[in-house]
């Protein structure tokens, strides 16, 4: 399906989860007898995926354990972040460990499911032609989980802009797809947010909606529900 390399993001806190991260990081976290991070990985490889990287920092030698004894069927590279780098400065940081010029980036709370096979394939259909930064939305009503009571962006014809009190409420689905480029002259530590509104200026972030119902394990009701 692509050749591109697939970026986990794992070195946050997982702040929002309470006691359930004091000892664990947040992609370790069990659902329905499977981690978020294996969900995440066995979900990708099913999509096609060969090349998977993790970015880490909170309780890193809990990775390096989990994949010794769980994960050691499948190529992982690990990236310890020594300082955290913030999502833009992560995934800036990730181009210095692979050879290409684009990749794929995932959010680490996301429980993906079979029923979202589909959408994913679909966004990687044409991803040769992403020149900067593509993003898979969701609209409200099939983004299940965590939410804000305003959306994240809007989107006309493909094109993403920023999202006003009017428009239809629509989140960023976890899953992306970036270029090399977009990050000259960024600094080392940052959010993807900047990356986006810069974007977002020039026209040159793009989307889609998926049709599918996206889960996102945001805090502990939600995890404790799923």
């Amino acid at each position: 399906m692509t050749n591109l390399p697939l970026l986990i993001l794992c070195a946050g806190f997982g702040k929002r989860m309470l006691n359930l991260t004091i000892n664990s990081p947040k992609p370790l976290l069990v659902i329905d007898n499977i981690t978020l991070l294996k969900n995440t990985i066995y979900f990708f490889k099913m999509v096609g995926f060969k090349e998977f990287l993790i970015n880490t920092h909170y309780l890193h030698h809990k990775f390096e354990e989990y994949l010794y004894n769980d994960l050691n069927d499948i190529e992982i590279s690990l990236i310890y972040e020594p300082k955290i780098l913030g999502t833009g400065g992560a995934v800036k940081n990730i181009f210095n460990y692979t050879n290409n010029k684009k990749l794929c980036v995932v959010n680490s709370d996301i429980f993906w499911q079979n029923r979202n096979l589909s959408d994913i394939k679909n966004f990687l259909i044409n991803s040769h032609e992403t020149t900067h930064c593509k993003i898979l939305l969701s609209k409200n009503i099939n983004f299940l989980g965590l939410k804000k009571n305003k959306g994240d962006f809007c989107i006309n014809n493909g094109i993403i802009s920023n999202y006003n009190d009017k428009s239809e409420v629509i989140f960023f689905s976890g899953f992306q797809i970036v270029a090399k480029n977009i990050f000259n002259n960024t600094n080392k530590i940052f959010s993807m947010n900047e990356i986006w509104r810069n974007l977002i200026t020039n026209k040159n972030l793009k989307g889609q909606l998926t049709k599918s119902k996206i889960l996102h394990i945001g805090d502990k009701k939600t995890f404790e529900d799923a």
